[in-house]
Formats: structure tokens, sequence, C-alpha cells
């Protein structure tokens, strides 16, 4: 029996940095992406002063992210990290095919509550806009682990909601 689990990140958690905060253990296993889920933003966060990202099942649609593999210790951490106590996500498995082929088993996360309309990312309405640090942590991880250069060009036309205040996030997380 494996003392390791593998998890698929699409959002912050793209980011070594912000993974690791509270999940130490986690290591790069590989880049790859799920079918039949488009990438939205739709509960707003406190802590980070804008929607966050969830996968919603969309046919036709892709979501790229990153394969992490963590000890199972910090299984919980990443759990309580993803809010699944409070009913904010909850934990789900994925297939993720990765650029050589293969498919692994991943958790993933899915918030509770997701959008029920599909709009184009462009378009997100004010309410559904993730803030600048948010979508800046995605596109940095996503750039960090080399997800395609299409998929990248699209998370940078993603709108973000403008705001400028402080966040409920360590700053050590902005600096390079």
């Amino acid at each position: 029996m494996s003392n390791t689990f593998l998890y698929f990140a699409y959002g912050s958690n793209l980011l070594a940095k912000r993974i690791r905060l509270n999940n130490p253990t986690a290591v790069v296993r590989d880049v790859g992406y799920i079918k039949n889920f488009r990438l939205d933003f739709n509960r707003y966060s406190k802590r980070w002063r804008g929607t966050s990202a969830t996968i919603v099942e969309t046919e036709n649609s892709t979501v790229w992210g990153v394969v992490w593999q963590l000890d199972k210790c910090n299984l919980s951490t990443l759990d309580c990290q993803e809010g699944v106590q409070d009913n904010i996500y909850h934990a789900m498995s994925v297939n993720v095919e990765t650029c050589d082929g293969a498919t692994l088993e991943c958790r993933v996360y899915q918030q509770c509550d997701n959008p029920k309309e599909r709009v184009q990312p462009v378009d997100l309405p004010m309410d559904r806009r993730p803030s600048p640090l948010y979508l800046d942590m995605i596109v940095k991880g996503a750039e960090e682990n080399n997800l395609p250069a299409s998929y990248i060009k699209f998370l940078k036309t993603i709108p973000h909601n403008g705001y400028e205040g402080e966040y409920d996030i360590s700053l050590s997380l902005t600096e390079d």
C-alpha cells in the first residue's frame, strides 16, 4: 500500500510555493489535462478577495494542470486548505492524461456549488471574477510548470475584479 497519493491542481496550487505552504511533501509528478471539464469561477473567497477556480463537467472541454505527488500525511491538510469541512469544495477522482499518453488517477477538488450557466472567461460577470493576485498565481504556476502556451494564453484572457486592497494570505507568495 502506497504512502502517497496523486493530486491534480488547476488553480492557485499550480504554483509550487502555494501548495507547499500547507503541504510540504508535494513534488511535481507530471503535467496533464482532464477531459470534459472546463475551468470556471463562481464562489467568492474572502482569503483571495475574489472568486476561486473550479472545474465544471462540460463536453469537449479540457483543463490543464499539474499532478502533484503528496505523502498521505498531507491529505488532511490539503482537504482543510480546500475547505472540504466547510462544504466549499469536495474531493473527487479524475483520470488525468499526461503528455506522454499515460493516464493517472488523481484526487481533485470541485466547488460544491458550481455555476449553472456557461460564459466565456472574457465575459465573466464582475461577481464571478477572480482577484488579480489569485489569477496571477494561476498564470505563474502554469508558466512555472510549462503548461501548453495556448493554455497559458487562455488563462491570460480571464479578467480579474480589479481588487487592490489587502489579502488574507502570506505575501511571501507574491514575491519572486
